[in-house]
C-alpha cells in the first residue's frame, strides 16, 4: 500500500511578503487615481473663477465700402466703322483774328479742315444712325441733324418767291427728313430774329410717324400773308444762352440787335447737342458786328446831342410824319395786293424787320423829314467774339469728347437784292470756321430747281 502523502504547509514569510505586495499596489492606485481626478475635475472647475477686469473700448465706427462690380470695357467704336480718311479729325487749328471793325473773319476751321468732310469726327458714336443728307445742294452726313428755318417776314417778299416759294422751303425740309435713316436723329428750329420754336423739345429718331408729325406741324408757318412769321404763334419764345452766361458776348448777344441774332441763334443752335446743321434763311452775314450797350462816357455824350433844340425840333416833326407814311405804306399795298388777285397771285409781304422805315425802303417811299439819327450802338471788340466761340466749342464739345458741328448755309436772296463782297466773305469766313458750307440761292425760280432731298436715299 502507498503511503499517505502529507500537505505541505506554507511558508509564513512568503505570505507576508505577498500580502505586502498586494497592499502596495492598492495604495499606488488608489493614489494614482486621486491625482487624476485632481488634475483633471479640479482643473476644469478652476475656469470659472472671475477673469481679471479689462478696460472697455469703444468699437470703432461702422464704414460702409460699396464694391461696384467690374464692367467690361467697351469695344472702341472705332473697331466697329471705317471712315474715309477725310473723315479723321485733326488737332484745332488757333485763330488770330485781325480788326475787322464790324466783323471778324477766320481763315482756318476750327476742325482743321477747311472744306473738307462736312462731318470731320464720330467721337462718342459708332455711326448706327447715319444719313445722307441733301438741302438744296448742300450734302453732309450725319447722325444727329438740326434744321433752323428762318421765317420772318422778309422771307416772304415777292422777289425771294412770296409765299409759293416759303412752301418750297418746308417741301425741301419735310422731304428730307422722310428719307433720314431710322436711326438719326433730328430736330427742326423755326426763328423770327431771337424768338425761336422747336418741333420736339429734344432731338427725336426718324420715321414714318415723326415725318407725319413734322408736315402737320410746319403746315401752318408762313401759310396766311396776314400772320408771317412767329409774330404771333403761341408756344415761340426767347431762348436763354445758359452756357457762358456771365460772359460779356453772352450778354451782349442777348440784347435786341439785329446783327446780334446771327450770333444769338447759332448758339442757340450748337447747345442742342448735334454733328451737323442746316440752316435755311433770307439773311445772313457771317458775325457781324456784336452790339452792346452804351458805357457811362458815351451815354453822357448822346444825352448832350439829344438834348441840342435842333435835333429834338427834327426829330418832333418826323414822329408827326410816321401815321402818315404808315397810311401811304397800308393803300400801296392794298392797290397792290387787288391787282395781284385778280392774276392769281398771293398776297404780298413787305419786308418789316425795322418797321416803317424797311417797308418804306422797299415801296421806293420818299420821307418828307428825315430821322435826325438813331441812338448809336457800339460794338464789341471781333477778337473778344471770336475768343468768346471758340470758349463756347471748347465747353460744348471739347471738353465733352465730341465733334464740333458743321454748320452750313442757305442763304436766299431777291435776283437783284444787293450782297456786297465783304458780306459774302464774312459768310464764307463763318462756314469755314465751322467746317461748313454756303450757298446763295436768288429768286422762285432758283429755290424750285435747287431741291436735292426729294432724291436722296439712305
Amino acid at each position: 500500500m502507498l503511503p499517505v502523502e502529507q500537505k505541505r504547509k506554507m511558508n509564513p514569510m512568503l505570505m507576508k511578503v505577498i500580502v505586502v505586495s498586494v497592499l502596495v499596489h492598492v495604495v499606488f492606485a488608489f493614489v494614482a487615481g486621486v491625482i487624476t481626478v485632481a488634475n483633471i475635475v479640479i482643473q476644469e472647475e478652476a475656469q470659472f473663477e472671475e477673469p481679471p477686469a479689462v478696460e472697455e473700448v469703444e468699437p470703432p465706427k461702422e464704414v460702409k465700402v460699396q464694391i461696384k462690380p467690374q464692367q467690361t470695357p467697351k469695344m472702341q467704336s472705332q473697331n466697329l466703322k471705317m471712315r474715309p480718311v477725310a473723315n479723321i479729325a485733326v488737332a484745332n487749328v488757333n485763330v488770330n483774328l485781325p480788326d475787322m471793325g464790324d466783323s471778324f473773319t477766320v481763315s482756318a476751321g476750327l476742325g482743321g479742315m477747311g472744306g473738307g468732310s462736312l462731318l470731320g469726327s464720330t467721337r462718342g458714336s459708332i455711326g448706327m444712325g447715319l444719313s445722307n443728307v441733301s438741302v438744296f445742294g448742300l450734302k453732309a452726313r450725319a447722325e444727329r441733324i438740326l434744321f433752323v428755318i428762318d421765317t420772318n417776314r422778309q422771307m416772304l417778299t415777292d422777289k425771294k418767291g412770296g409765299l409759293n416759294g416759303y412752301q418750297v422751303i418746308k417741301d425741301e425740309i419735310t422731304d428730307m427728313v422722310g428719307n433720314l435713316s431710322a436711326g438719326t436723329l433730328f430736330n427742326v428750329m423755326l426763328h423770327d430774329g431771337k424768338r425761336t420754336m422747336l418741333f420736339k423739345p429734344q432731338l427725336v429718331s426718324a420715321g414714318a410717324d415723326t415725318h407725319q408729325q413734322l408736315i402737320r406741324w410746319i403746315a401752318p408757318i408762313n401759310s396766311n400773308a396776314n400772320q408771317p412769321g412767329l409774330e404771333r404763334v403761341s408756344g415761340a419764345s426767347s431762348p436763354d444762352l445758359p452756357t457762358l452766361a456771365d460772359d460779356p458776348v453772352n450778354k451782349a448777344l442777348r440784347m435786341n440787335f439785329r446783327s446780334n441774332n446771327t450770333g444769338f441763334i447759332t448758339q442757340t443752335a450748337l447747345e442742342q447737342g448735334i454733328d451737323a446743321v442746316f440752316f435755311i434763311t433770307g439773311y445772313h452775314q457771317g458775325f457781324e458786328a456784336v452790339r452792346r450797350r452804351m458805357t457811362d462816357k458815351e451815354q453822357k455824350a448822346w444825352d448832350k446831342k439829344i438834348s441840342d433844340p435842333k435835333y429834338i425840333k427834327q426829330l418832333a416833326a418826323h414822329k408827326l410824319e410816321v401815321p402818315q407814311m404808315k397810311a401811304r405804306i397800308q393803300a400801296e399795298l392794298r392797290k397792290q395786293n387787288a391787282e395781284r388777285a385778280k392774276k392769281g397771285m398771293p398776297p404780298r409781304v413787305l419786308d418789316s424787320r425795322h418797321g416803317v422805315y424797311t417797308s418804306a425802303r422797299e415801296l421806293e417811299m420818299e420821307w418828307k423829314v428825315q430821322h435826325p439819327g438813331a441812338t448809336p450802338n457800339p460794338i464789341v471788340d471781333p477778337k473778344d467774339v471770336a475768343k468768346y466761340f471758340k470758349a463756347l466749342n471748347r465747353v460744348l464739345f471739347d471738353d465733352r469728347d465730341k465733334p464740333i458741328p458743321s454748320l452750313n448755309v442757305v442763304l436766299f436772296l431777291a435776283e437783284d437784292e444787293l450782297f456786297s463782297k465783304q458780306a459774302e466773305k464774312q459768310l464764307k469766313d463763318y462756314v469755314r470756321f465751322y467746317r461748313g458750307k454756303h450757298r446763295i440761292i436768288r429768286g422762285e425760280k432758283e429755290i424750285k430747281s435747287a431741291r436735292s432731298s426729294k432724291d436722296t436715299r439712305n
